[in-house]
């Protein structure tokens, strides 16, 4: 069984949180570099990192996005107190912000295995699986990654991004689950360039805040299950 070191880094600026990933993304390449022609090490064994972090509101847009789908210049960012960056994950445009549960696995997949739409699907699982806790039905959507609500209606809407990038089979960036964001920022892009789909909340489909905290703790044990890891 694999070993992930689970840490939280809280509300975290967007840059700061996308250097320390890189970092730790270039601490795993090195080390599969230097025990490339060895036996799989102990140390090598445990390389797995999953962080959970809120960011303040924050644009990203991905390699595959378009600048069209941000709706704000740079004076109206502003009065939003928002950021936006050009990032190097897959996918489009997306928002980050307070009351969203973003997870960075950095996990070395040559460890569980070499597929990455399966680590996608593992990682849509696991969301499903955890706000099924407070019976929302969370659902694939055929086409787009993430975790929806009545997919393949009209009235579906998206719960859960993600976008992802692997170097030599080691990932970073990751999935956004939406648990009591302010969803008006939305409003401010196409949300990953779908401009005829609603994006939710489980507070939204609840009706009620809900504990963070306890969010947290499912989708760790969830993620947990799905990839068969150990949390260190």
């Amino acid at each position: 069984m694999q070993k992930v070191q689970f840490t939280d880094w809280g509300l975290i600026d967007y840059q700061a949180a996308w250097d320390k990933q890189e970092d730790l993304l270039k601490q795993k390449v090195d080390l599969k570099m230097s025990q490339r022609d060895m036996a799989q090490s102990e140390q090598l064994l445990a390389s797995h990192d999953l962080i959970f972090c809120e960011h303040p509101h924050v644009y990203t847009l991905g390699k595959s996005g378009h600048m069209d789908n941000l709706l704000l210049d740079q004076d109206e960012l502003n009065k939003a107190e928002a950021t936006f960056y050009k990032i190097n994950r897959g996918g489009d445009i997306t928002y980050h912000g307070p009351g969203q549960l973003v997870a960075y696995p950095i996990f070395d997949l040559e460890q569980f295995f070499t597929d990455i739409h399966k680590y996608l699907r593992y990682l849509e699982e696991a969301i499903i699986q955890t706000i099924a806790h407070y019976g929302i039905q969370g659902e694939r959507y055929n086409g787009y990654t993430g975790v929806w609500l009545d997919a393949d209606k009209p009235e579906a809407r998206k719960i859960c991004a993600m976008g992802v990038r692997c170097s030599r089979w080691v990932t970073m960036h990751g999935l956004a689950l939406n648990v009591n964001p302010d969803l008006s920022y939305f409003k401010n892009i196409v949300p990953c360039g779908i401009d005829d789909k609603a994006v939710t909340s489980i507070s939204k489909e609840l009706g009620r805040p809900v504990d963070m905290e306890e969010v947290k703790s499912l989708l760790k044990d969830n993620l947990s299950k799905q990839f068969d890891f150990m949390i260190q």
